[in-house]
């Protein structure tokens, strides 16, 4: 009988044992997969708020499609002023170099993908969505607000919230870094850039 004690004396202090540690780390392994989540849709989004900006500088506008941002990206070109120059410079300065004809500007085109990326093979198909989920897009739309001086420009948002990036991990400490979230931030439960409600030069709310 004492034998008997004694072994189940030691498998529940294994058991207790396993449960103490378990309690400890799930929520350290739950901050290295958010955090690991959140690096790479970050990346994400300022990909997206990259071609947005060229796609205005283009267009006077931006895009609430990812067809329509997608199709830029692949297919599209930028202008680019190129500048030749044969002039010395402590004794004219580039306008006057410019008006005697010693400076040469030339427009050229590059494509898109090219002038905002410059990697080999961008993954231009996967930038509507979101990192470790299973093809989950990002919520993008683009309009006008009117700023404090009553002017009207151009904007756009494209975000996804903590429960579609975090659906798969233990629920209730998503809950609990949902709600933390939304205090630190800008209220918004998730990840986002831009806005559809106030001019904010295209901030993410993670800055």
């Amino acid at each position: 009988m004492k034998t008997v004690i004694q072994i189940a004396l030691a498998v529940l202090i294994v058991v207790l044992g396993f449960l103490l540690i378990n309690s400890i780390m799930k929520p350290i392994n739950f901050k290295k997969v958010q955090q690991k989540r959140y690096n790479a849709t970050i990346e994400r989004l300022k990909d997206i708020r990259t071609a947005q900006e060229a796609y205005k500088e283009m267009y006077g506008e931006y895009t609430g499609s990812f067809d329509t941002l997608i199709n830029f990206i692949q297919n599209d070109s930028l202008p680019v002023v190129r500048k030749t120059s044969n002039y010395n410079q402590d004794s004219l300065t580039e306008a006057q170099a410019i008006d005697l004809g010693l400076v040469q500007l030339d427009t050229i085109k590059i494509a898109v993908i090219d002038s905002l990326f410059g990697k080999i093979k961008y993954p231009v198909n996967q930038m509507r969505y979101v990192p470790f989920t299973d093809q989950a897009e990002f919520n993008m739309g683009a309009g006008s607000v009117k700023t404090g001086s009553e002017v009207t420009v151009p904007v756009f948002e494209a975000s996804v919230r903590n429960y579609i990036l975090l659906n798969d991990l233990d629920q209730q400490l998503a809950i609990n870094f949902n709600d933390r979230w939304k205090k630190i931030g800008d209220g918004f439960p998730g990840l986002r850039v831009g806005s559809l409600e106030e001019a904010t030069n295209n901030a993410g709310n993670w800055d």
